[in-house]
């Protein structure tokens, strides 16, 4: 009877482990499966403008509602603020995130980390308010006071209208800071402590045992940076509101651009075409394609930072 009993007891614990392993694995597939329809529903809906345009949709700048579309504004302009965002947040996002985990007591540590945790929370319409009311209008001063001075150089040409490039970037910035200190924050903290003793037993500054952490820490950094490149990348309404909805392709920082998510926002919904709708959807595929790609390129980083780490540290 114990036998019996034992044996029915494996046989339902053997039945429990094959279907958590198979619910698993679906879920887990379910991932690539997603990705995989999504581009596959998306090419087949802009097939029309695949076929008709080819790789000059790439390349060309006319969008003129009725045969003629071209994306390269939209992907400049998409390109261009992203990178401009991570320029600016990458330094500031650093710095909250050593603080945070180095520096700050513990009495400060905790409200401070909700503060900056809480900016992420925090709509994008409504930083698309702020951009509009708040920080155009300062912007376009300092765009002035700038232009004045270096308005010979290409990256500073222009009138200084305050909604464009540099309104922009700022805003997606704002935005992107608490992803890349939140994670930058919780890559250090997860670094050994006895690396940071270790320096200093060897006569390191607190800097200098700082820097060590860093360094351990790198490529949870670029991973930080990468995650919020994407978030930078996708982002629509915020940047709609603030980035001035312009076709055109310029180096400087005052003159107004469009960004990809930005243009099927604004015009998706009024779109009768069918070209007109295959090539909104085209954007889309692009912008899904560019995403991706950053972030496959960006893990190989990150896997070949590590090995280089772990490689020196043997």
């Amino acid at each position: 009877m114990d036998k019996e009993n034992e044996l029915i007891r494996r046989s339902d614990e053997s039945l429990a482990d094959r279907l958590f392993q198979g619910s698993t694995t679906f879920f887990a597939l379910l991932i690539p499966i997603l990705l995989v329809t999504m581009v596959v529903v998306l090419g087949f809906e802009a097939w029309p403008a695949i076929r008709r345009f080819g790789l000059n949709f790439l390349t060309s700048s006319e969008w003129n509602y009725a045969d003629e579309f071209g994306a390269l504004p939209y992907i400049w302009g998409t390109l261009y603020s992203s990178f401009l965002a991570i320029l600016l947040a990458l330094p500031v996002s650093l710095g909250v995130a050593i603080f945070l985990a180095e520096i700050a007591p513990l009495a400060v540590r905790t409200p401070l980390s909700f503060l900056v945790e809480l900016l992420a929370a925090i709509p994008s319409v409504v930083y698309g308010l702020w951009g509009i009311f708040v920080l155009a209008p300062l912007v376009q001063r300092f765009e002035a006071w700038l232009g004045a001075r270096l308005g010979f150089i290409p990256l500073f040409a222009g009138p200084p209208l305050g909604l464009g490039m540099l309104t922009a970037g700022v805003v997606l910035a704002v935005m992107i800071i608490p992803t890349i200190a939140s994670v930058s924050r919780d890559v250090l903290l997860a670094v050994p402590a006895s690396q940071r003793e270790a320096a200093l037993a060897l006569g390191a500054t607190r800097w200098e045992a700082i820097k060590v952490a860093l360094s351990n820490a790198r490529s949870g950094i670029i991973g930080a940076t990468i995650l919020g490149l994407g978030r930078a990348l996708g982002e629509t309404m915020a940047v709609t509101m603030v980035i001035g909805n312009i076709r055109s392709i310029s180096l400087s920082l005052f003159q107004p651009a469009y960004s990809m998510a930005a243009v099927i926002a604004n015009e998706f919904s009024e779109a009768f075409d069918p070209l007109h709708i295959a090539s909104l959807i085209e954007v889309g595929l692009l912008l899904l394609l560019i995403t991706f790609i950053l972030n496959l390129l960006s893990r190989l980083l990150v896997r070949r930072v590590a090995a280089a780490g772990g490689s020196g540290r043997r």
